[in-house]
């Protein structure tokens, strides 16, 4: 498999089991999905299995890492998990035409010192078996079950390819706070909160970086219309900064930085700036937030258009109405998450007959599938007042 192969292949299926919200989840997962439900019912937690494949195979992560970021095993594990403890994750990655195809599935428990320990880790290629651990050599020292063989360069040369299309997974949730102040993130990259997005910007080859910066302009031409022009300039420290030189009454308008850019404009910039980037699945937490519902509206286009150039795989969680009233959006690209006693589980929008006989009668997804994960008497919260 070449190494742009690699690069175009994208999950086609996931599953986990006692994962947070989750005790038992098995689904197909399109090229673009969009993840919708109630809040806390799971859409942040089933997007952080996939950044957890991410740690795993990441230089400064591995398994060890990877558990001790989300808190140990303890809080990994469903609440809904009883006699079956062990957490599992089982995805499936395909090229875009079929020609590869990977299966990896691992588990974990914790030992008696609640140390995370594998108790599961499968690697299939193409219907071959490359890895089935525990296997002679874990048995025989046990502390090998510490590690994941895909974190390890000496032993992974078999399906290096796959630890590299979990390294290409890319999540993006700018908090633009974070990007005005950067001092608050010294010390991280790729933060996907955006502490270090200035940097990201100011450390491409500059002829990309003018390219992709002028897309971004005349895009925002159209969401801002008074700015007119950006560039990166950094100041007398050699801090990188975005600044925009703003249309008003003075005949050579008024220049601007990040700080004193909107959140919405912040937040287009960097969904803007992530999309041209190409490379693995991309994750998006409601990217529609801070943004006019008209520019909301046309987001699924943009992503449609970008996976026509890059191919890349787009997963996002919205509440949107708005982003979802798209009439170009399948219904097997859509997962609703619904929550229950036993935990959230999901299910893709075609598998309710329901909703395709109300998209039959002439009603918008948005119109179906919001009302769905509006909470219980949520108009009781207009109480609170009186309380």
């Amino acid at each position: 498999m070449s190494s742009d192969e690699a690069k175009t292949l994208g999950f086609s299926h996931v599953q986990v089991k006692n994962w947070k919200n989750f005790a038992v989840s098995d689904v197909e997962l399109a090229n673009r999905v969009f993840l919708v439900g109630p809040n806390a019912s799971g859409k942040s937690n089933f997007l952080d299995a996939f950044r957890f494949l991410r740690d795993l195979a990441s230089p400064g992560g591995g398994f060890q890492e990877a558990v001790r970021r989300r808190g140990g095993v303890s809080a990994i594990r469903s609440l809904a998990a009883r006699r079956y403890p062990d957490i599992e994750l089982r995805v499936v990655a395909r090229a875009p035409h079929g020609s590869w195809q990977w299966e990896y599935h691992v588990g974990f428990n914790q030992d008696k010192q609640r140390r995370a320990r594998i108790t599961k880790e499968r690697v299939v290629r193409n219907g071959e078996t490359l890895l089935e651990r525990p296997n002679h050599e874990d048995h025989q020292d046990p502390d090998r079950l510490t590690q994941t063989h895909l974190e390890q360069v000496n032993v992974n040369r078999a399906f290096r390819e796959l630890s590299s299309f979990f390294e290409s997974i890319r999540y993006l949730h700018i908090v633009p706070q974070l990007v005005r102040e950067p001092d608050r993130s010294v010390g991280r990259t790729n933060d996907p909160f955006g502490g270090d997005f200035l940097e990201q910007i100011a450390k491409t080859r500059e002829q990309v970086r003018g390219a992709r910066l002028r897309k971004i302009q005349d895009a925002l031409r159209i969401a801002v219309p008074q700015l007119t022009e950006i560039e990166l300039w950094r100041d007398e420290r050699g801090t990188p900064h975005l600044r925009g030189r703003y249309e008003h009454w003075r005949p050579q308008g008024a220049w601007q930085t990040e700080e004193q850019f909107s959140d919405g404009t912040l937040r287009l910039m960097g969904l803007l700036w992530v999309a041209m980037e190409g490379g693995g699945p991309l994750l998006l937490e409601e990217p529609e937030l801070s943004l006019h519902p008209e520019i909301v509206r046309l987001l699924p286009q943009m992503f449609a258009r970008v996976q026509r150039r890059t191919g890349r795989q787009i997963v996002l969680s919205t509440h949107s109405r708005d982003l979802l009233r798209d009439e170009g959006i399948g219904l097997d690209e859509v997962l609703l998450l619904q929550p229950g006693v036993e935990g959230t589980e999901i299910k893709p929008a075609k598998a309710f007959e329901e909703i395709r006989d109300l998209l039959e009668g002439g009603l918008t997804l948005a119109d179906i599938v919001i009302p769905k994960t509006r909470p219980d008497k949520a108009e009781q919260l207009t109480l609170f007042g009186d309380l």
